[in-house]
């Protein structure tokens, strides 16, 4: 799965010290969408790159934008400027040409993506594609706590840990994390597979977000029911997942259907719904998600714990 980055090692302790170097890298993020580099194949921007498109692109004005230190993979930095505009230059033209030195020169062709086709590209590293995922769920938390939530003062960075601070009333904002869980609900040798009315377009498992004063088994088995009406029993956590596209952490669970198995799906959630022999399940075409490993283990025929 996408955290499964080993021999790599992230480090996201934070440091308010931090300063690029020539080769880190630096995410520009609009909205859901990813500056990046198009040619030969889609690459992110290194920060002395992105110096060399200060005076090539009328967003920076001429200045470089400020950067937030992100976390480290491996010896490499990542950091995230401010939001941007992503009116830049399309694949097919260069969007700069700046010698470095004699034997060096960056031609990078820029273009914006939205940050899900970085999974349908498949073009990227799975420890680069984690680095993006989590960096877009840092840049959120960072865009939406400008201003304090509780006195509306300006939020000023915190000192000493990864954290937004209102001078004004004290008040401090850490990252949040919401909870939701992924179910695989099998039924003898069937798995209930699904695919999303709108968004994802290949096979799913059920998922849903925990609300207020509910366990994660109790999500669990209310989402079932919504988008299913198929009460489970047996449910056993199986594994989790960082998933930063939609500020998650996703936790799996593995149950059983019981009693009446005939499925009356949630039209407005789901496109289909329907029970699966393992042998017949259609998996992602990617290795990425928490919901890919387990429609495949079930599918192996491994034990679902």
């Amino acid at each position: 799965m996408i955290q499964d980055i080993f021999p790599h090692v992230m480090h996201n302790e934070y440091h308010t010290e931090a300063a690029p170097k020539p080769d880190d890298i630096v995410f520009c993020f609009e909205g859901s969408k990813l500056w990046v580099k198009a040619q030969p194949e889609i690459s992110f921007l290194r920060m002395k790159e992105l110096e060399a498109l200060v005076s090539e692109l009328p967003e920076f004005a001429d200045e470089l934008p400020e950067l937030t230190y992100l976390f480290t993979i491996d010896e490499q930095g990542f950091y995230m400027t401010k939001e941007l505009r992503c009116d830049v230059p399309s694949t097919d033209n260069a969007a700069c040409a700046q010698s470095l030195n004699e034997e060096e020169s960056i031609q990078p062709s820029i273009s914006c993506i939205e940050i899900r086709e970085l999974r349908e590209k498949n073009q990227i590293s799975q420890e680069m594609a984690f680095a993006a995922y989590t960096a877009k769920h840092l840049a959120d938390w960072y865009r939406d706590n400008h201003f304090c939530g509780r006195c509306g003062g300006k939020m000023e960075h915190s000192k000493s840990e990864r954290a937004m601070v209102c001078p004004r009333c004290g008040y401090t904002s850490y990252p949040r994390i919401m909870p939701a869980v992924i179910v695989g609900v099998i039924k003898g040798d069937e798995l209930l597979i699904t695919k999303y009315r709108v968004g994802y377009r290949h096979n799913a498992l059920i998922a849903g977000f925990t609300e207020i004063g509910e366990t994660l088994e109790e999500t669990v088995a209310r989402e079932v029911m919504e988008e299913t009406g198929i009460r489970v029993t047996n449910i056993r956590y199986y594994k989790s997942q960082p998933w930063g596209i939609a500020n998650d952490i996703l936790v799996g669970y593995f149950c059983e259907a019981e009693g009446d198995t005939n499925i009356h799906m949630d039209e407005k959630e789901l496109k289909y719904a329907q029970w699966t022999r393992r042998e017949d399940i259609v998996l992602q075409p990617d290795s990425y998600s928490l919901t890919n490993e387990m429609m495949k283990r079930f599918k192996d025929g491994e034990a679902c714990l």
